[in-house]
Formats: C-alpha cells, sequence, structure tokens
C-alpha cells in the first residue's frame, strides 16, 4: 500500500516539475537585450537602422573587438544584440546572412536598392550558429 501512495505522490509531484521547468526556461528565454558589449554601445548600434546615422561607423572597431564574442552564438539572440539586420539572406544549404550596413548610402532612401556602403555580414551556419563576420562595400 505504500508502494502506491509512493506512486500516486509522484505522478502528483512530476508534472508540477514539468510545468516549473518550461516556466524557467521561458522567463530565461525573455531577458532583455544588452545595452553594451564590450565597448559598443547595442542601444545606439539597434538605433542606426540601416547606419543612415553613421553612428556603426563610429563603432567599428569596438565591433571588430567582440567578434570573437559573437560566434557561436545563435541567430536569433544576434537579433535581441544587434537588432533586425537591415537585410536577411538566405543561402544555400540553410545558411542565413544577417547584413547590418556601417555607414550611410542609398540604402537609406530605399533598402531595396544596391548599395556601395560599407556593411558587416554575419553567416550563420545551417543549425543557425554565427560561423563568420566579413566587411565589404561591394554592392550585394
Amino acid at each position: 500500500m505504500d508502494l502506491n501512495l509512493t506512486k500516486g505522490v509522484f505522478k502528483m509531484r512530476f508534472p508540477e516539475k514539468i510545468y516549473t521547468l518550461i516556466l524557467v526556461a521561458f522567463v530565461s528565454a525573455c531577458g532583455s537585450a544588452p545595452d553594451k558589449m564590450g565597448n559598443v554601445d547595442l542601444n545606439k548600434w539597434r538605433g542606426d537602422r540601416g547606419g543612415c546615422n553613421n553612428v556603426r561607423s563610429g563603432q567599428k572597431a569596438d565591433f571588430k573587438a567582440i567578434e570573437e564574442e559573437l560566434k557561436g552564438k545563435f541567430a536569433d539572440d544576434i537579433g535581441k544584440i544587434l537588432g533586425r539586420p537591415d537585410i536577411h539572406q538566405l543561402g544555400e544549404r540553410n545558411q542565413k546572412f544577417y547584413v547590418y550596413f556601417l555607414q550611410k548610402g542609398p540604402q537609406c532612401e530605399d533598402m531595396k536598392s544596391r548599395s556601395e556602403a560599407e556593411k558587416v555580414i554575419l553567416k550563420f551556419n545551417a543549425v543557425g550558429l554565427l560561423s563568420e563576420i566579413t566587411y565589404q562595400t561591394r554592392p550585394l
């Protein structure tokens, strides 16, 4: 009889544990974006959509200093940290590319315009981890 009582207690507590774990996971996933990473002011970075205010260009050296810290993070986490990318492209084999413009250019008038403005391109592998960061000025 004690055995059945133990099973009954286990059945009552098991769902409670599951719900607690789900709640903890949900709360930790909804954390707010950081304000700073290294010397990069992420609020200013996120606020310079398209690089149109040239704020990102002034943070380029500081951004380069945090590249290794960014690598290996998931695309969703990078989106929270750096903000929505100016351009989001899908590549072969489920690769993704996030493009952030660093300086003002034709993209400020129309984001679909080809632009030679300097940009940073973040490449994500098939499982969504940031694997490579490059800089370029040629149009996409």
